[in-house]
């Protein structure tokens, strides 16, 4: 079979999540509002620490802080806390039967229907953050409170190659908790665990270039940091360079090995797998 026939029943289900998503406008514009409250409040805490003789020496200036709290917001929806409500529906339901007969990779199938779930909840966001952070406050005169050009157009560049592997690290984290989901039948347990993991080592709650030096290079090769403080390090244009493919390269690091420890946990979950439902 021709590698696009292949590939074909894989880019029909990300398709077609992903536009079942975008259906969903008024969702999207509540987080919205919500991730600028909750921007706004982390900036003006931001702005009050570096007021202090503390923030002398921080390795981050405020408007990078500012900056990253603004592309961690519109990027929010990409943190893997949350396994795919429509795999936990399945669980719950025994529909998950029903992907055990495709004539297709399972595991595939389900990553491909989790991408197109993700990037379909980050994009309208993200560019409604933008265009909020970036466009609207410079106009009202708040420039000093607004998400900043990148480094450089390389920089740039490098935050979207950086991304994009955000968006495939995030789904293979998400598929651990797919298949912790369906092991156990029940999804509540294991995303109540990860949410707080999650938000803390991504770098969501605080950058983690402002936690301690000691902690700063276990903090960086951890897999959470792919998610989003290293996509952020390189828009900085604090990874360049040498250091910016490196970064790039413990993104794919990572992505590999999720997949491939996914891959076989899912092919040992689904034969042990007992249905319910009906």
């Amino acid at each position: 079979m021709a590698p696009r026939e292949l590939v074909r029943p894989y880019v029909a289900a990300f398709a077609s999540r992903f536009l079942q998503m975008l259906q969903y406008r008024t969702a999207a514009y509540a987080g919205f509002a919500t991730q600028c409250w909750w921007g706004g409040i982390k900036v003006m805490v931001f702005a009050a620490f570096y007021g202090g003789a503390a923030a002398a020496d921080t390795p981050m200036s405020l408007a990078q802080v500012i900056t990253y709290t603004w592309l961690v917001q519109g990027l929010l929806a990409l943190l893997p806390w949350l396994g795919d409500p429509e795999v936990a529906q399945a669980v719950r339901t025994g529909a998950v039967a029903y992907d055990r007969l495709r004539p297709v990779d399972a595991y595939a199938l389900w990553f491909a229907r989790s991408a197109g779930w993700i990037a379909a909840r980050v994009l309208p966001r993200l560019a409604l953050m933008v265009a909020f952070a970036g466009v609207a406050l410079p106009l009202a005169g708040l420039g000093e409170w607004a998400w900043q050009p990148p480094a450089s157009v390389a920089a740039g560049a490098g935050f979207v190659a950086s991304a994009l592997l955000a968006l495939l690290l995030s789904t293979a984290l998400v598929m651990l908790l797919n298949i912790a989901a369906a092991a156990s039948l029940n999804e509540r347990g294991i995303n109540a665990l990860a949410g707080p993991i999650v938000v803390v080592f991504s770098g969501n709650l605080l950058p983690l270039a402002l936690l301690p030096d000691a902690w700063q290079t276990a903090l960086l090769l951890q897999p959470l940091a792919g998610v989003m403080d290293i996509p952020a390090r390189i828009y900085f244009g604090q990874l360049g360079g040498a250091q910016a493919l490196a970064g790039l390269g413990l993104q794919l690091f990572w992505i590999a090995l999720w997949v491939a420890f996914g891959h076989a946990a899912m092919g040992r979950t689904m034969r042990r797998l007992e249905v319910q439902g009906g």
